[in-house]
């Protein structure tokens, strides 16, 4: 049974919420801007002390993240470009990346590329600025060729994918809102964050980054479409990993085989980094080597067979489908970085959690994070800011009450911030 005890709430109507920056060291003066911040008890049985728990991390090359992937650097493309010519980044949502599988002969030693993947790069951006059409689409298709290029090193994006870019004028009202410079809200929408991971999400994240980071040096066989579903059941881990292998770095049937235990093996390694529970790991379990059924692709991802892919359609801004945790189903990658708050408010949102959690370590134990917004109305004067908190045993809310509000108002009213970390890439979104 679970619930919320509400110990406080600052609203609106309740100005106790704000500070004058003498009270606790996360305290700053503030101004009469009332930010609805709220901060309750989460009554509720903590992730790790749950009998089950099921997380997922769909991988650089699935086809849903290869969409997320082209849709946030289409969208960082742009950015670059508005700021070099005007100085600002001017509107866009380039949100909507179609992925469409092709066709490949895969066989052992190397097959071949029949019918290439099509990509369609959907949005909407301003086109045009004092009468003067701008490169948009340019910058795009380049930013996409670039980007498959870098991720997807088994493919010849020349050859094997047609890319086409789509992204037309955006809504008037939409613009007028951007283009006041006052940082509005473009939509109302909300975001959801919490802290900490539990050890499965970190294994089943980390055990990913494994494949498609360090291995790659080693296993060259594997590829980038990988997925990784991790299943816990009180203290017994299983992870369920889909490697697309690539078939001109495997000969034969017994080295493929030879390659997927020494796969299970190193990513056994790692997840004991991680975990003192029980772990195993199965490695392509639709395979049937008697019937001659092997996960083989030609590229090293499974879009070359008719698998398509959308963005939103994967990982949240954690990196990870968490069906046991609090979700938004907003899809962050390709929105504009400077107002839309379905993006800004699911990345800040995680950023308040997890300061949260190591600002009072030892005193929290879980935090879910929700902020909502009214389209708009400033980004930084949500109409909510709520933190649900599960303290440690024998601490009481009361006592970490006002840091945590000030920590909240504090990270709101830099939120502007996160479009330089955005543009810069250090801001996940898938």
């Amino acid at each position: 049974m679970s619930g919320i005890r509400s110990l406080r709430r600052a609203s609106q109507g309740d100005k106790s919420h704000i500070w004058n920056g003498t009270s606790t060291p996360h305290t700053r003066r503030r101004t009469s801007v009332a930010r609805n911040i709220f901060v309750e008890e989460l009554v509720h049985t903590p992730i790790e002390e749950q009998g089950d728990e099921i997380v997922e991390r769909k991988g650089i090359g699935h086809p849903d993240s290869i969409a997320d992937g082209l849709a946030e650097t289409v969208s960082v493309a742009l950015c670059k470009m508005y700021k070099e010519r005007f100085g600002r980044i001017l509107h866009h949502n380039t949100d909507q990346v179609e992925v469409v599988g092709g066709q490949s002969a895969p066989k052992f030693g190397g097959g071949v590329f029949l019918e290439p993947a099509y990509i369609l790069l959907v949005g909407r951006a301003t086109t045009m600025v004092n009468g003067v059409r701008l490169p948009y689409r340019t910058v795009a298709i380049q930013a996409a060729h670039d980007y498959l290029t870098k991720t997807c090193t088994n493919l010849n994006v020349d050859a094997d994918v047609t890319l086409d870019c789509k992204i037309g004028q955006g809504s008037v009202d939409l613009r007028g809102l951007y283009d006041t410079q006052k940082q509005l809200a473009n939509d109302t929408s909300f975001g959801v964050g919490f802290a900490p991971f539990s050890e499965l999400e970190t294994v089943t994240l980390k055990t990913e980054h494994l494949i498609n980071g360090p291995l790659k040096k080693d296993l060259k066989e594997v590829g980038q479409d990988i997925k990784v579903m991790g299943v816990r059941h009180h203290d017994d881990i299983r992870l369920t990993v889909a490697a697309a292998f690539v078939d001109r770095y495997v000969p034969d049937k017994d080295h493929y085989r030879s390659v997927i235990e020494e796969l299970r093996e190193r990513l056994l390694d790692n997840a004991v980094k991680y975990t003192d529970r029980t772990v195993k790991v199965d490695i392509n379990t639709g395979d049937n080597y008697d019937a001659g059924i092997f996960y083989l692709t030609v590229t090293g991802l499974s879009w070359e067979n008719g698998d398509d892919g959308s963005v939103g359609r994967g990982n949240r801004v954690s990196g990870l489908i968490t069906p046991y945790r609090p979700m938004s189903m907003e899809a962050a990658a390709g929105k504009n970085p400077v107002t839309h708050v379905g993006k800004l408010y699911n990345l800040l949102s995680f950023d308040i959690a997890e300061r949260l959690v190591k600002e009072h370590e030892g005193k929290v134990k879980e935090v879910w994070v929700r902020i909502v917004s009214q389209i708009g109305k400033p980004i930084d004067e949500p109409q909510a800011a709520a933190a649900q908190i599960i303290p440690e045993k024998g601490t009481s809310l009361k006592s970490i009450q006002k840091d945590a509000e000030a920590l909240i108002d504090e990270e709101l009213e830099n939120i502007y911030k996160l479009t330089e970390r955005i543009m810069q890439g250090k801001a996940r979104t898938f």
